[in-house]
């Protein structure tokens, strides 16, 4: 069989698959797509899977919440975890996604939502660029179709003039489809949504024709809990919806490894020091955090006040990479407390008024009588000031 050409956009780290379509990774990504990054352990995965699999998946669904969840292959291949938190939770949205329901993944800011998305596509269709990008601004061409417009004036409707959105793809495919950001979309642009999940088809008026989905199309939609009320889902739209919710870490500990796992990753794509060299570091920002948000402090004895913003486990990893940046280029390559420091101000204070001054209260009384915390505390007095 001939090799497939590629067309690659000068620059753009992606290559298309003339043969299929489909996105591929080469050498300059900065950050993979699930199933390039982690191509080895679902190759593994699908060698040794030996049970049934639903139609067109890829994996079956022990392998799919494997891949997900982690473990050791009879082989010896060790599959890293790419979800931290309840088995339960991942076998719920697994087991949905290989019945006729669409999946809704529904939690706070940070809680790995498009994360989960893109692994879960990933293992189950080996493709997790089947995306619509929810906004204010997404049309309903994006979740139906749209036309090539020259296409259109030269010889009319037809369907050389139609342009497939990711969601007519993968119903046409038999894959997985993604939404992300399900309720910052327009109220009207979401309802183009209920055809195609309860009936499986989608009309074209303009040719007088329907793309009917085939066995393995499926979709899965994610929201968070912050957004409710901007754009809320109907009634008639969430009926077709399993909503699993994906709650934040529950312990510390699970939280910094779920930190330092993602800091690592993205430290090796950006070439920053090793994680190791900076756990204790980590531990702090976690430990704040969830202080902060939590509203009393880790022993229990003493109250703290909630700043405005969510200091999700996401804005975590974000201030640790950046501080891992800042060692890197402007230290000794070490992560330090004042190489993080900044990087919590500007996620606690969002409100420069009322944050400022939860964030103060929190420093005095909390962190500068806490043992082993004076450099942290100098560090964050310093951005403060």
């Amino acid at each position: 069989m001939p090799v497939p050409e590629t067309i690659a956009k000068p620059g753009s780290g992606v290559e298309t698959d003339t043969g299929t379509g489909r996105p591929q990774a080469t050498a300059e990504a900065l950050w993979p797509h699930a199933e390039h990054a982690f191509a080895d352990e679902l190759t593994a995965l699908a060698a040794a899977d030996d049970r049934p699999r639903p139609a067109r998946w890829r994996l079956s669904p022990w392998a799919v919440a494997t891949y997900l969840l982690g473990g050791t292959l009879p082989d010896g291949t060790v599959i890293t975890p790419k979800y931290v938190g309840p088995r339960r939770i991942v076998e719920v949205a697994v087991t949905t996604l290989a019945t006729d329901r669409a999946l809704l993944l529904l939690g706070v800011p940070g809680t790995a939502k498009t994360w989960v998305s893109e692994h879960l596509a990933a293992a189950v269709s080996g493709d997790s660029t089947l995306l619509v990008q929810g906004t204010a601004g997404t049309p309903e061409e994006a979740i139906r179709y749209g036309w090539n417009y020259a296409q259109l004036l030269a010889h009319g409707p037809s369907r050389d003039a139609l342009v497939p959105s990711p969601v007519m793809r993968a119903m046409s495919q038999g894959m997985t489809a993604r939404v992300e950001e399900l309720t910052r979309i327009p109220a009207d642009v979401q309802d183009t949504l209920i055809t195609i999940l309860s009936e499986k088809t989608l009309p074209v008026p303009e040719l007088g024709q329907e793309v009917q989905a085939v066995p393995g199309f499926n979709l899965i939609a994610t929201a968070n809990d912050r957004d409710r009320g901007v754009n809320e889902l109907s009634s008639a739209l969430r009926r077709r919806f399993n909503t699993v919710v994906l709650p934040l870490p529950a312990t510390p500990e699970a939280e910094v490894d779920i930190v330092a796992r993602r800091v690592e990753q993205l430290g090796r794509s950006l070439e920053l020091p090793a994680v190791p060299e900076g756990v204790e570091e980590i531990r702090r920002v976690v430990t704040v955090f969830r202080e902060l948000r939590d509203g009393v402090t880790t022993d229990g004895r003493t109250r703290v006040k909630s700043p405005s913003g969510t200091l999700s486990t996401a804005e975590a990893i974000s201030v640790v990479t950046g501080g891992l940046a800042l060692a890197a280029h402007f230290g000794d390559g070490v992560l330090r407390p004042a190489d993080i420091a900044a990087g919590i101000l500007g996620a606690v204070v969002r409100d420069p008024a009322a944050d400022r001054v939860v964030w103060q209260e929190y420093l005095e009384t909390v962190v500068r009588e806490r043992d082993g915390w004076k450099d942290f505390y100098r560090a964050c007095r310093e951005v403060s000031a």
